[in-house]
């Protein structure tokens, strides 16, 4: 099953949309004196967890959210998408952040926990970047072959022909490449290993995974410790969201006959690129990115992370902590905050109105 095929919900009627998204303004961020009277309402405790991708984009909406909200205390724990997806399921935590949307398996398992629908829709956008640490090479080029050969093991060396042929000005040593991966499960993995299988399958045959399946390099655990790791070592490479890779090395890759490196800009760009198609409930998002794509200032190794949670919670006040919380988070408020603070492309503002008529539909039951 390929979690990167966005699903997106029925449309609905426009009027309905701007209604809802009008009504739901109240919850976020949104400046005006109304919009503070219905915030400042919100009170107790929203508890998280999930991708460690988003905990930079997380760490900001909290302070926007808490600020407009002051009675209000966010609490998430950037375990990884796996660990805050199992969290979630077993009802530890109101929501979840997840660089992979639910399989089949875990939205059944979702809605029995919830005892309704699911929530499912993304809120951070980011591109993967390729980071390394190689003292005196700076952008360094990548074709999808020698990338998905780099992180399968079969080049070892940073003068490896295949290396030389992407960057024909640079010195490159003869060092050993130690690749570094993610030890825990992770959506990162998920993302980055569909892209390989997508644009070099020949190259990077172990298809589109959450656990690393690759024996050898190093592992270590979320995002921090992939760049930390990096960090630590002369000859390291890896992938982590781009909001956190410092300042490490990052490799531009080859899309078409170009070379782009992670920007947010480019990042945004794969969305307009890839085709959202039909698939669960109104109350679900989900996209099919185009790693394929070949148009012009495209970055094509992002990840799509989403905020899951119950359509219908079983007290009034928890439904409407988590209401206002996704509908600060996908406004535009909480995507310039997430833009700020995390590097994140900003979702689209049809996007928005849909995530926001989404979230005023989450209730008690």
């Amino acid at each position: 099953m390929n979690r990167n095929k966005l699903r997106v919900a029925a449309p609905l009627a426009l009027a309905a949309t701007v209604a809802l998204s009008l009504s739901a303004c109240g919850a976020g961020n949104e400046a005006g004196a109304d919009d503070d009277t219905t915030a400042s309402a919100l009170s107790g405790t929203l508890n998280g967890a999930g991708a460690s991708s988003q905990e930079a984009a997380v760490g900001s909406w909290k302070q926007g959210f808490q600020t407009a909200n002051p009675d209000v205390t966010v609490n998430y724990d950037p375990a990884g998408s796996g660990a805050g997806r199992e969290q979630f399921l077993a009802g530890g935590t109101d929501f979840a952040g997840s660089d992979a949307y639910l399989d089949d398996d875990e939205l059944a398992k979702a809605e029995e926990r919830c005892g309704s629908d699911v929530v499912e829709v993304p809120t951070y956008v980011s591109p993967i970047a390729v980071i390394y640490n190689l003292p005196g090479i700076d952008g360094l080029q990548l074709s999808p072959d020698t990338l998905g050969k780099i992180f399968a093991g079969t080049i070892t060396t940073w003068d490896d022909e295949a290396i030389k042929a992407d960057n024909p000005d640079a010195d490159l040593p003869s060092s050993k490449i130690t690749p570094v991966h993610r030890s825990d499960d992770s959506g990162t993995t998920e993302n980055f290993t569909a892209y390989m299988a997508a644009v070099a399958p020949e190259s990077w045959t172990a298809g589109e995974v959450e656990t690393w399946p690759i024996k050898g390099g190093e592992g270590a655990q979320g995002t921090s410790g992939v760049v930390a790791a990096v960090q630590g070592g002369e000859g390291t490479i890896g992938y982590a969201d781009a909001s956190q890779a410092g300042e490490l090395g990052v490799a531009s890759l080859k899309v078409g006959d170009e070379y782009v490196g992670p920007s947010p800009e480019a990042a945004a760009k794969i969305l307009e690129a890839s085709a959202p198609i039909e698939g669960r409930g109104d109350s679900h998002i989900v996209m099919d990115i185009d790693h394929k794509t070949t148009e012009a200032g495209v970055y094509p190794a992002v990840l799509v992370s989403y905020q899951i949670a119950c359509l219908q919670y079983d007290d009034e006040a928890k439904a409407d902590l988590v209401k206002g919380w996704l509908t600060y988070v996908a406004s535009s408020d909480g995507q310039q905050a997430a833009a700020e603070g995390a590097g994140s492309a900003p979702l689209t503002s049809a996007l928005e109105e849909r995530i926001s008529g989404i979230a005023e539909g989450i209730s008690a039951k």
